[in-house]
């Protein structure tokens, strides 16, 4: 993509279809009188003069207890400056975007109008009590240290500038395991930093606390080693300050054992890595260009232990491994600050997770058969799900060991079950998907590329990474709307119609008709419909010149699995076709099957469906918990439809007893765990968190999973397709850009698991 094309996309993804990135959503019903009353006046009396009586109360009647404040004066925004409050708003409301999908952390975005120290902390001082916590963000040094420590000390609630402890956190956790593997004692590590500003200072200040000496830490700003004889050093930056006269970096790097980067890139050379001590640790980590890139580094030395701040190597610092799941644990206990206990904490708990064994799911998601705590592996993936459920309480119990928690948890077990709740409203299958298609993209034919929004969605997919489109359909048209929307990448454009394609038809048509000949089908006939982009796409995926398929989004559904099953056929051991929509609902990731094959199918078929359906589930590295729906529940009706789905069971139970599905169950009573507890104990289902429905018809599957799409807005992923033999996926007619490129991921990865096997 162009840098014009980039920026753009940019610009439109802010604006369109509505300017911004967050919005306040009302949690309580509002539709009658009587709510608005309750509501507003006159009900709202009542909890604000028990709030008069005790303020405390204010977290029992509001949601200032969820809420976060994400301050800023614009002063020192990304590798942008100081570009002013104002425009510093997007990158704001990005990282409230974050604190929600990450830690279900509400937040409102403050951009204040001031580089005068003390009117900002007024300023902040004066809205604290709107909020439970206060996330500073993008203020320059050295104003950020005074303005952090005075509202530390003048609020009592948390308080944190993530640019100075996120990262010192994060990095903190890859260090005490970076040294583990290079079997080295902290307190005699010698450690070499370039750069001495917020972030910078941050982590030299919490390594000391991990046991660093500080007379082991050299550090470098723009103008050279930070000297005891020099005037223009800052008191935090006077305690590492030196009285050896290093000339530059690379005199200071000989023989060290540890490099912290947070400067600018390219300014360490491999020579300089060769000085070093043995199993030296480099955390490279200016953004975008890291002082020395990954590979280069990797290159010069085998022993090197390495970390950066990119997503395109192991061992990302990112800052989302921390401040989202550190705000939760604060709020959670009402904490009055964050100190030092709690960043200690979440430094342990993130070295210990990533030397636990790592959910499939995780392993999945990074195309890693088994990942491992190793030199690749020394901090936690950003996707890991069990970060919700690890730090949060880590930091909650430091908070109440250190005596600042004004609420604390008793029970346990029952916080992390809530805290894993929470990660069911954030719909992080996507980004798991697309990373994992990212690692090994395939060639999918796009069999409508003349349609705009196809040509969109292979645009997105070409661009991030996700999938080698190829653009089957009329050349001109397509030539022409790549310019309207600036797709300007060389991409393999194929009209099946065209004298240009005659040879290859023909090929392909010799071929189909070899396998339909018996069949009614003649040669003539064969030639004929490889003019037809359907069965043209179709034979390139059979023959090996593509790798999978997306069609459907201008004709009707039966229309195109018609050629599919000609030319593509039934995998190994299926004897049927079916479908499955992923949903993103509120609750997590909810699998719906058979959503557009089976009209009515037989129990032999449920059972198949459900095994098939069984097997997409665990492709997207989650346990299937299945229940097999229907209108009656455990036998209460006789009627053939119900009765179907209980021989299903029965078969499953008595053939697969390992696999979790239970019914026949009316939809309620397999969503609501506490209503089949209380009325069916004896499920296999009881207690457990259904995230798959299997249905008696086509006509229920349907109508529930567009109902869902319409009328809740929920993100549907599918029909993704199952027991065919080749990765071909067939879109809803009028299929949105979103979802058309979400079927490309599920196809390329589809294409990957093929290929394995």
């Amino acid at each position: 993509m162009s840098k014009q094309s980039k920026r753009r996309e940019a610009l439109v993804y802010h604006a369109k279809p509505t300017p911004g990135k967050i919005k306040v959503v009302p949690t309580k019903k509002y539709a009658t009188q009587r709510d608005l009353a309750l509501a507003y006046s006159p009900g709202v009396a009542e909890p604000c003069l028990e709030i008069k009586k005790d303020t405390n109360n204010v977290y029992k009647y509001t949601a200032k207890g969820n809420l976060v404040a994400v301050i800023s004066n614009g002063t020192a925004v990304l590798g942008l400056g100081n570009i002013g409050p104002e425009a510093s708003k997007p990158v704001m409301e990005g990282k409230g975007l974050l604190f929600k999908i990450f830690a279900d952390i509400d937040v409102f975005d403050i951009e204040v109008d001031t580089e005068n120290i003390e009117e900002f902390i007024q300023t902040v001082k004066s809205i604290a009590p709107t909020f439970g916590g206060i996330n500073l963000e993008d203020i320059k040094a050295p104003e950020a240290f005074e303005i952090e420590r005075r509202l530390k000390e003048e609020l009592d609630i948390p308080v944190m500038h993530d640019d100075q402890h996120g990262t010192a956190i994060i990095s903190a956790a890859a260090l005490l395991n970076a040294l583990e593997l290079a079997e080295k004692d902290i307190a005699k590590v010698n450690i070499v930093v370039s750069g001495a500003g917020s972030a910078a200072m941050a982590c030299v200040d919490l390594y000391v606390l991990l046991g660093a000496k500080p007379e082991r830490i050299t550090m470098f700003d723009k103008d050279g080693v930070l000297h005891k004889n020099r005037t223009d050093l800052l008191p935090n930056q006077l305690k590492y300050a030196t009285s050896t006269n290093y000339k530059n970096l690379a005199e200071a790097m000989v023989g060290s054992d540890v490099f912290l980067g947070l400067s600018v890139g390219n300014i360490v050379e491999p020579n300089m890595l060769l000085s070093m001590a043995v199993n030296p640790i480099v955390f490279a980590m200016a953004n975008p260009e890291p002082e020395i890139h990954y590979d280069l580094a990797k290159a010069t030395r085998e022993d090197i232990i390495m970390a950066t701040g990119r997503s395109d190597h192991p061992n990302q610092v990112n800052n989302v491994l921390g401040f989202p799941f550190i705000f939760r644990g604060a709020l959670d206990v009402r904490a009055t600050g964050i100190n030092e206990a709690m960043k200690m904490a979440a430094v342990k708990a993130l070295a210990q997770l990533t030397k636990e064994p790592v959910p499939e799911q995780v392993n999945i998601a990074y195309g890693e058969t088994r990942l491992t705590f190793s030199k690749d592996y020394i901090i936690p993936k950003p996707f890991d799900p069990r970060l919700i459920a690890e730090v949060p309480p880590a930091v909650a119990k430091a908070a109440m060991e250190s005596g600042i928690a004004k609420e604390p948890i008793t029970d346990w077990d029952k916080y992390k079950n809530t805290l894993m709740e929470r990660l069911g409203s954030d719909n992080k299958i996507v980004r798991l998907l697309m990373n994992r298609a990212r690692l090994d993209p395939k060639r999918v034919v796009f069999a409508e590329a003349d349609h705009l929004n196809v040509l969109k969605a292979a645009q997105i997919v070409h661009d991030d990474g996700v999938a080698i489109p190829i653009l089957l359909g009329r050349k001109e048209t397509i030539e022409q709307l790549k310019q309207e929307i600036e797709f300007d990448a060389d991409v393999l454009i194929i009209d099946p119609k065209t004298d240009e394609q005659r040879e290859k038809r023909h090929e392909y048509a010799q071929v189909y008709w070899e396998q339909r000949k018996r069949r009614g089908v003649t040669l003539f006939e064969a030639k004929k419909l490889m003019r037809e982009r359907n069965f043209y796409a179709a034979m390139m995926v059979n023959e090996g010149d593509a790798d999978a398929l997306i069609s459907g989004y201008s004709r009707s559904y039966p229309s195109v699995v018609k050629p599919m099953l000609e030319l593509i056929g039934l995998a190994p051991g299926s004897t049927r076709i079916a479908t499955t929509n992923v949903m993103m609902t509120e609750r997590g990731p909810m699998f719906l099957s058979d959503t557009s094959i089976n009209i009515n199918p037989s129990a032999k078929d449920l059972i198949k469906i459900a095994q098939m359906t069984s097997g997409v589930v665990k492709m997207f590295g989650l346990e299937p918990v299945m229940a097999m729906t229907s209108y009656s529940n455990f036998g209460s009706s006789k009627d053939q439809t119900a009765t179907k789905v209980r021989e299903a069971v029965s078969y499953l139970h008595n053939r697969h007893p390992n696999l979790l599905v239970d019914g026949e169950l009316q939809t309620d009573f397999a969503l609501n765990r506490e209503m089949l507890q209380a009325n069916f104990p004896f499920s296999k289902l009881a207690g457990k968190k259904v995230n798959t429905l299997i249905f008696p018809n086509l006509e229920s599957a349907n109508i529930t999973y567009k109902l869902l799409k319409e009328l809740n807005g929920v993100e549907s992923i599918g029909p993704i397709m199952m027991g065919m033999k080749k990765p071909v996926h067939i879109l809803q007619l009028g299929a949105s850009v979103d979802e058309m490129v979400n079927m490309t991921a599920i196809a390329v990865i589809d294409a990957q698991q093929k290929e394995r096997k």
